[in-house]
């Protein structure tokens, strides 16, 4: 990725089905869970560089003793700092672990349960309190509740407004603490209905309580949170007396998978690091159906159940090209399918001389597509009888450190040309360098480096390739790309009205824009995408290239984008492209987009949602 986007976030959920006595037996240690936990986040860490938490759930504790645990960290290096602390707490008590049962009741975090998560604030700033996992405190274990989610709402300010109404003081104005006293409000409701329920039967007080505990409805409290949510989610939860679950967006937007056995029940926005964590075969990990809850209760009965009408499926088809680990089998497959369906347009941009052209790839997520485009060309030259293949080459080097010292934008754009290096002496003159990126964003890589350090190389023709189609339309669900002079695509589209004399388009789109702002979100439209609809694919293209191209270039300079048609057909399952065709699963998506392109018109650089 020469562009930067901004990564998902990640959950990982672990429920010990076992007596801690059998993990100490079985695998030589009481803290089974902790360790598998930290490889998930590890694994994952690839969703979230600015925070990380973990909560910690001891099942059946007896009154005066602490039942939860949680420590989070927005530092520079959140998850070590997490697992440091977990550490040092552990390890500051001069209890033995090898008596389960006092160790579970006298040091933190020795549970049978544990709900961790990694961050990406694409809402609010990125400070303590803000981090996953939330809770809500109460002296009522089953109305402690901790809350991590893998999310974007585009409807936040109409669910606080109905917190307001319902009657509560929600203590801060984001997404997630919406969300976390959504859930907590029904639970409530939930537990005073079951309350009164046990005692009109009888019970005593301390009856009702265990009562409440083993038999709280989650469905119906799950059903009634989310029934107004519009956006990708995949949130997952535990309550202080050890119910836990995980529920998903009925558009199936974001991930979630998850395991079970008669040892553990996990959950993970990956499959592929389920794996990993528990050497299993990836055969037997299922996913959170959209519209579905996994729900885990505290006697470690598991369900899969419906919380909300799955809709049409719309998964995240970026999780496939860019976000996810690529070592899982069905991910690396289509990510070598997109290289290789762009072999006929690749073969066009060099114009068929096969034998004078290198190949090579932007490292480090490309690489896979890479290897497809590699193959789509040689068996491209073995049907049509050409005897010598493109070579292949490693070019482009990343300097990894110097791009972990690179935070803020601005210091991004001013040592973009710093961040990779080349591989010298291996372009003949007269070549052409064909170079695979997963997708382009901004462009401001591609013209304040790499164009500069591959033209420094002598070849004839520079073509850039992107596995992934043009990036038209800000995203509303998790990606946090939501400003439309962001995109490239965008402005080159823009550009072009301007040089034919069609700016009186933009003037019609901010107009339709204007009129829509007040009405219900369901009516509205994208009227963003009038303004591609004047160009062809390649027009935008040929821009593109144009833009990116400083006059200090001497190489042709060209751009390939894969197609939304190849795309699907690579990725069959993922059908959610909303970022390349404007085509929002929700209705919330066609508000962002409308309020995208007025915040862009009218000159204000602030985010849409």
């Amino acid at each position: 990725m020469s562009d930067r986007i901004n990564h998902e976030c990640g959950i990982a959920l672990i429920r010990l089905r076992k007596p801690l006595e059998f993990y100490k037996e079985r695998y030589g240690t009481i803290m089974y869970g902790l360790k598998r936990l930290y490889i998930l986040m590890e694994k994952q860490r690839n969703r979230g560089q600015e925070g990380a938490g973990i909560v910690g759930v001891k099942l059946n504790m007896e009154p005066g003793y602490k039942y939860m645990d949680r420590v989070r960290s927005c530092g520079s290096n959140p998850i070590q700092e997490v697992f440091g602390s977990i550490n040092s707490q552990i390890e500051s008590k001069t209890i033995s672990t090898s008596d389960p049962e006092r160790a579970k009741r006298e040091i933190p975090f020795i549970s049978e349960i544990y709900l961790g998560h990694l961050r990406y604030a694409t809402f609010g700033k990125n400070n303590i309190d803000l981090v996953h996992p939330l809770k809500r405190a109460s002296n009522w274990r089953s109305r402690n509740l901790a809350l991590a989610a893998n999310f974007n709402l585009t409807n936040t300010d109409e669910l606080f407004r109905s917190l307001i109404i319902a009657g509560q003081h929600p203590r801060n104005y984001s997404d997630t603490v919406t969300i976390l006293e959504k859930v907590g409000y029904f639970m409530d409701d939930e537990i005073q209905n079951k309350y009164r329920h046990y005692r009109d039967l009888g019970y005593s007080r301390e009856e009702i309580s265990l009562q409440i505990e083993d038999n709280l409805n989650w469905q119906e409290v799950l059903s009634k949170s989310c029934s107004d949510w519009d956006g990708g989610y995949a949130a997952a939860g535990v309550a202080g007396h050890g119910d836990a679950f995980v529920m998903r967006d009925p558009w199936g937007i974001r991930p979630a998978f998850y395991y079970t056995d008669d040892e553990v029940a996990v959950v993970a926005s990956e499959a592929s690091v389920i794996r990993t964590a528990f050497n299993i075969d990836d055969l037997k990990i299922k996913e959170v159906s959209p519209g579905f809850a996994l729900i885990i209760k505290k006697n470690g009965e598991i369900n899969h159940i419906k919380v909300r009408e799955p809709q049409k499926r719309s998964c995240c088809s970026f999780e496939r090209i860019y976000f996810s680990r690529g070592n899982d089998r069905h991910i690396y497959k289509e990510r070598k399918r997109l290289g290789e369906l762009l072999t006929e347009q690749i073969v066009e941009s060099v114009e068929g001389e096969l034998e004078k052209t290198v190949l090579s790839f932007i490292p480090n997520t490309a690489e896979t597509s890479f290897l497809g485009m590699v193959e789509g060309l040689e068996n491209y030259c073995r049907y049509k009888g050409i005897g010598r293949k493109p070579r292949v080459e490693k070019i482009v080097i990343k300097d990894a450190k110097l791009r972990t010292f690179i935070t803020s934008d601005s210091d991004r754009d001013e040592m973009a040309g710093h961040v990779y290096d080349v591989t010298y002496g291996v372009i003949d003159p007269g070549d052409s360098l064909v170079v695979m990126d997963d997708s382009i964003v901004r462009g401001t890589t591609l013209r304040e480096s790499i164009l500069r350090i591959l033209d420094g190389l002598g070849p004839k023709r520079i073509v850039i390739v992107s596995s992934a189609p043009q990036i038209r339309y800000p995203d509303c669900y998790g990606i946090d790309m939501t400003r439309m002079g962001e995109f490239i695509a965008f402005n080159a589209a823009v550009e072009l009205l301007r040089e034919r004399g069609m700016m009186n388009i933009i003037d019609e789109v901010y107009k339709k824009c204007k009129e829509q702002q007040g009405m219900d979100k369901e009516m509205m439209k994208n009227y963003v995408k009038k303004i591609y609809e004047q160009f062809t694919d390649s027009d935008i293209s040929l821009k593109i290239a144009s833009m990116v191209r400083n006059s200090s270039i001497k190489a042709e300079v060209k751009i390939v984008f894969q197609t939304i048609e190849n795309l699907h057909r690579a990725i069959p399952d993922h059908t959610g492209d909303w970022y390349f065709s404007g085509d929002y699963p929700t209705s919330g998506g066609n508000k962002v987009v409308n309020t995208s392109f007025i915040n862009w018109y009218e000159g204000r650089d602030e985010r849409s949602y």
